[in-house]
């Protein structure tokens, strides 16, 4: 399995995980809370946290084309809520060794 983690600086990460989540449940199983939450995307889980000032991200595909659709469908999602802040992307880095 691949993994990339994605950062996105941000005084809302809390709320964007929430919604991120809430969203995400219309479709597929989450589990989450304010500071934590956990996504089954149908390529593999993708893990959010928020601190006080950054929302990261953690996808993981078997391979190269589902781990870019994951942080695809995370970008694109959360680009909804954070529209405000003129969020294009997270910036994303290989976990994988």
């Amino acid at each position: 399995m691949l993994t990339d983690q994605g950062r996105f600086e941000t005084p809302n990460a809390s709320r964007y995980l929430q919604q991120l989540c809430k969203h995400f449940a219309h479709k597929v199983p989450v589990d989450h809370d304010e500071t934590r939450g956990t996504v089954a995307l149908g390529m593999g889980p993708a893990t959010l946290q928020a601190t006080e000032n950054t929302l990261t991200a953690e996808v993981t595909a078997p391979d190269a084309a589902d781990l870019a659709e994951a942080r695809d469908i995370i970008d694109r999602h959360l680009a909804r809520f954070a529209f405000r802040e003129a969020f294009e992307a997270m910036d994303w880095q290989s976990a994988t060794a």
